[in-house]
């Protein structure tokens, strides 16, 4: 599973996950891509999950980035404990996530076998997600422009 392999600090404020994705938004490497449509904090264990219905459904063919790295600790007490004593221990990590944000892109494999292995993570996802291509991707982007 993914983690950092060290931080400056162990422990971080939980945060707020308001507004769009401005960064990380577009696709970049692949052609076809998974994209969220809401905000969240998406695990490790998430992310892999994908990654590896991902691989299974394309049989290792084409490439695959994941567009995601979970870098926010969360900590958890342990059960059945008073209050105070601080802050609990780091327990997983986690990637915030903002709508708009791409965490999968794919090339080297057909539409169909894209949108189908897409399909399979998505289900894998805490949130709603979109399938994306590059050409749908530069007409909203044009749109934007007009």
């Amino acid at each position: 599973m993914l983690n950092p392999r060290r931080t400056r600090f162990r422990k971080q404020h939980r945060g707020r996950m308001r507004g769009i994705s401005t960064r990380g938004n577009r696709i970049c490497f692949g052609k076809f891509a998974l994209q969220a449509l809401e905000p969240t904090w998406i695990t490790a264990r998430q992310i892999e999950a994908g990654r590896r219905a991902i691989t299974r459904y394309a049989r290792r063919g084409g490439k695959l980035w994941i567009r995601i790295f979970p870098d926010k600790p969360i900590t958890m007490r342990p059960a059945e404990t008073r209050m105070g004593s601080g802050k609990g221990s780091p327990e997983y990590w986690v990637s915030v996530v903002k709508p708009g944000r791409i965490l999968y892109e794919i090339s080297g494999v057909s539409e169909n076998v894209a949108r189908a292995a897409m399909k399979i993570a998505a289900y894998k996802m805490p949130i709603r997600t979109q399938f994306i291509t590059t050409i749908k991707m530069k007409e909203s982007i044009l749109d934007r422009k007009e």
